[in-house]
């Protein structure tokens, strides 16, 4: 007993050689039919092929191309992406000396070791450090190494035609089939209007109509990975060109945008003082106000700055109202409303009733009522009782709303001024101001100063309400805390570019990446042919990227308007001699409107 192989071999069964045979044709078949479905999808992606080197050809330049091949490889490019926000975690844990040097500073005094193994890191300038830029550097060459192939790639796709038909379209995942006696012509023509009208590239290919759809999909890909360089561009010319500064200014005073008139300020690799944006302002007023009960009690409801502005030398002057979070923008400087304060102005006289000092002194807040500490400091002006040349200093104490003398501390209740309070303790001597060792004017040097004795011979102090006046011991003078308690504004002053070209790259990256999720690229194929009876016989076929069931349903739906347009033939009849043909109702054939999802199944 034998049997015939599909290669028309014969052979016993247990023949070795005959089953060998039959496995090798059958192997054969897959490879031709994978092939050329293969055909069929090629270019529904512009990803490089990743072929592995020639190992033992290795050489300078074959091991330069893998690895320029492994560095613009797109899970490089994601490696490095990940290891970039790694990166940074330090900077936001660890204090910055371009950012806070007071922390940085203290640090360094209460960590002296760990402060050496940080600064042989780089740890204290993280963003500017040598292994934090190689990341960032390579980033920057891979997303540029990967997107420039594949762009060209991509615009010979759209110079290109979508693929002929495969010979077998029951290959693809979604297919369907009807008889029509249409003509194959007509049929053809019906569904490149159909497919042009639905928006996909379409053309005649031989036999068949090929079309495809979704080019969005890898534009999208292209953009987002292009906005990432753009964006990684503009941090960078951002970092090094920023200027950022601080200034805190009283309620009457002004400030013009030159170096000499900030408190604090820092600036990038590159910047240049003549990059400064040229414009002044003056603080007409500062409005705050405040919960006054419930949960929230104490909490601003608004904080906002009236000032008057001018860009340029000579600018027209302009009124305007800063508030948090809506800066005053003047070209690529953004003025920010950051902190506020009180500032009650203090009258200083000697002996013999000179004024010698008076003005509004800001003092800084240390709790969120607004509870505030500084210093006076008389530097120039003042004589002693014996007519000598002193300097004196005050600390100073000031709550806007205090709690009356049974709390017994100096700490506010309410952040506006209901009840304004300052405390004063005196001292003369040497303030140290001419030392050349630039001071703080929120602190005060006592290695040089004395302090005023009460007559139990503790430290003077006293509390003062608006309109009071503390007299010094040994006709030392008096100190007048005056009705006028001015308010300050706290401003920081960025100019950073790139901002723009930051924002739009990340708004291109969130829609490209939204193209590159949700729109589905797929090809679809229309077949009519004449079939041995005369009846043509139209195939549909589609392919997507990835599995998606919308390829299906986007095919069945085609299918049944191309259907309405060439309408199924009529099955054969059944041979009249044939005892055993059924009796069967003439019927069209008819495609289901759902695609056929299976491999080579057909629809009758």
């Amino acid at each position: 007993m034998s049997t015939t192989s599909k290669t028309g071999r014969e052979h016993t069964p247990g023949d070795p050689g005959g089953a060998a045979a039959d496995a090798a044709a059958r192997d054969r078949a897959a490879r031709d039919q994978d092939q050329d479905l293969g055909e069929a999808g090629s270019q529904l992606s512009t990803a490089p092929r990743e072929d592995l080197p020639n190992l033992p050809a290795l050489g300078v330049i074959g091991w330069a191309r893998w690895f320029w091949r492994q560095l613009t490889s797109m899970r490089v490019a994601l490696l490095l992406l990940l290891l970039l926000s790694l990166a940074a975690i330090p900077g936001s844990l660890v204090p910055q000396t371009g950012v806070d040097e007071t922390r940085v500073a203290d640090f360094r005094e209460r960590h002296e070791f760990l402060a050496q193994v940080y600064d042989k890191v780089g740890l204290f300038n993280v963003y500017s450090s040598v292994w934090f830029s190689a990341i960032y550097i390579l980033l920057f060459v891979s997303l540029i190494g990967c997107i420039v192939p594949r762009t060209w790639q991509f615009v010979g796709q759209l110079r290109g035609r979508p693929p002929g038909a495969p010979k077998r379209l029951t290959r693809l995942p979604a297919y369907t089939t009807w008889r029509t006696e249409a003509g194959p012509g007509q049929v053809r023509e019906a569904a490149l209007a159909l497919l042009r009208k639905r928006r996909f590239r379409a053309h005649l290919a031989g036999d068949a109509v090929a079309a495809e759809k979704g080019y969005l999909r890898e534009a999208g890909n292209l953009a987002f990975h292009l906005a990432l360089i753009v964006m990684l561009i503009a941090f960078a010319w951002g970092q090094l060109f920023k200027s950022e500064g601080n200034k805190l200014i009283v309620e009457g005073n002004g400030f013009a945008n030159t170096l000499s008139q900030y408190d604090d300020f820092r600036s990038g690799n590159l910047f240049d003082v003549a990059d400064l944006e040229p414009f002044s302002f003056d603080v007409k007023s500062f409005t705050g106000t405040y919960e006054r009960s419930g949960p929230n009690k104490g909490t601003p409801r608004t904080y906002e700055t009236e000032l008057v502005y001018s860009e340029g030398a000579y600018g027209e002057e302009r009124t305007t109202t800063v508030r948090v979070n809506e800066p005053l923008r003047i070209g690529d400087s953004k003025v920010y409303l950051v902190s506020h304060g009180y500032a009650p102005v203090v009258t200083v006289r000697d002996g013999e009733g000179k004024v010698v000092f008076k003005d509004a002194v800001p003092l800084l807040p240390l709790d969120s009522n607004v509870t505030s500490s500084g210093v006076v400091k008389v530097l120039d002006g003042y004589r002693n009782a014996e007519g000598k040349k002193e300097q004196l200093g005050f600390n100073a104490f000031f709550v806007p709303t205090f709690g009356g003398s049974r709390s017994g501390t100096m700490l506010s209740q309410f952040p506006a001024l209901d009840y304004p309070v300052l405390a004063l303790s005196a001292y003369h001597g040497d303030l140290k101001a001419d030392s050349g060792i630039p001071q703080s004017v929120y602190q005060m040097d006592k290695s040089k100063m004395k302090e005023f004795k009460d007559s139990d011979g503790e430290l003077f102090k006293k509390m003062l309400t608006p309109g009071e006046t503390m007299t010094l011991p040994d006709g030392a003078g008096t100190v007048t805390f005056e009705n006028d308690i001015r308010e300050w504004a706290g401003f920081q002053m960025v100019q950073e570019p790139g901002g723009g070209w930051a924002l739009g790259g990340a708004l291109v990256a969130i829609a490209g990446l939204a193209g590159s999720l949700f729109i589905q690229r797929r090809r679809v194929w229309v077949r009519a042919v004449e079939g041995p009876d005369g009846v043509t016989v139209v195939e549909m076929a589609g392919l997507g990227r990835s599995e998606s069931a919308t390829v299906p349903e986007e095919l069945g739906d085609l299918a049944g308007i191309l259907y309405d347009q060439a309408p199924g033939a009529r099955d054969p009849q059944p041979s009249a001699e044939s005892p055993d043909a059924p009796d069967a109702p003439d019927s069209p054939d008819t495609p289901d409107p759902q695609a056929v999802p299976a491999e080579g199944a057909e629809k009758p």
